[in-house]
């Protein structure tokens, strides 16, 4: 008798309560709808037609098993994924994508591993940064338009009488000058996805390169009072408010749209995480622009959105560890 995989459920359409109760089977089929919408190709040749789907009752074959007649090779839809070789369930893994999605302010790895029941915090950690990796940007169009950027500081206060490598007292400073990592971000007003990306030093040089690089000549770019910001008005139609002066608004040039990104990420960080290195800040920032280039759709069709990021991307543990 030939074996048939479950019924395909709807992810885009389900809530928390409906992804917990998916059965592995059936996180198996979403997974591989959302990979093959046109039903399964072999990843190595290509093949659609001469596929046959082995019954995992039989002896030493694993779930979801996919033989190819054409190349002679047998595949799963987690080869080639960031899933690839994890001992973490299907079930498992549409959980925490889902609450990955669903949460403004993020989940902590502790708490994941809490949720799910897995076996080691290592496991839950690798497996959210596994997730983050698939929520960050490949490719993307230049900005365009009205286009807000600004900057800010992330990271904890040093603690009291705490020294440096060299025994200097370590003296806590706000905005330049401080040993916290900064952060920009360049946020369209309109159509376009943020962007937000961590900076070894907030310099003219490094801040007008983001802008370069990401955003389209003779578009409309909203600053703050900062120098540092002027020479781009070359390419771009550059206006400004001052904040040092008490100024955050006037006639709808502003950037109070980066304000609210930066409040979500650092509520993220100072309560759900506590403590980021600058090492992996850059995916936590994936992590949060994603949600927000998401915000205005359901949880469901979020979390189908990065599920479509997992596809040829692999993340391996040992070489993030030794950073």
């Amino acid at each position: 008798m030939r074996y048939e995989p479950p019924k395909f459920r709807n992810l885009k359409d389900m809530a928390a309560i409906d992804v917990a109760r998916l059965t592995e089977d059936e996180a198996r089929a979403i997974f591989e709808k959302l990979r093959w919408p046109n039903g399964p190709k072999c990843i190595y040749c290509g093949e659609r037609k001469k596929l046959h789907r082995i019954n995992p009752k039989s002896k030493n074959t694993r779930d979801g098993l996919i033989h190819c007649y054409r190349c002679g090779k047998q595949f799963t839809v987690t080869v080639g994924t960031i899933m690839e070789d994890s001992h973490i369930t299907l079930r498992q893994w549409i959980q925490a994508f889902f609450a990955m999605c669903s949460s403004k302010k993020g989940v902590s790895a502790l708490q994941l591993q809490r949720n799910l029941g897995l076996g080691s915090y290592h496991s839950a950690w690798h497996l959210a940064h596994r997730i983050r990796w698939a929520m960050a940007q490949n490719s993307f169009s230049k900005l365009s338009g009205i286009v807000e950027a600004d900057e800010t500081y992330i990271g904890g206060k040093p603690r009291k009488g705490a020294r440096d490598k060299d025994g200097n007292l370590i003296i806590n400073k706000r905005g330049r000058g401080t040993r916290k990592t900064p952060v920009m971000a360049l946020i369209p007003r309109g159509k376009g996805n943020m962007i937000a990306t961590i900076l070894d030093r907030v310099t003219a040089k490094n801040l007008q390169a983001q802008i370069y690089r990401n955003v389209a000549h003779d578009s409309t770019v909203m600053t703050d009072e900062l120098p540092l910001y002027n020479s781009i008005n070359r390419y771009y139609k550059h206006k400004t408010v001052n904040h040092s002066k008490g100024e955050y608004s006037r006639n709808g040039i502003n950037c109070n749209t980066n304000e609210s990104y930066f409040a979500l990420l650092k509520r993220g960080v100072h309560g759900t995480f506590h403590h980021v290195s600058k090492t992996h800040l850059q995916r936590y920032c994936d992590e949060f622009s994603f949600r927000w280039n998401n915000r205005k759709v359901t949880d469901g069709k979020r979390t189908a959105n990065a599920i479509h990021g997992a596809w040829g991307k692999r993340l391996s543990y040992k070489p993030m560890k030794t950073k």
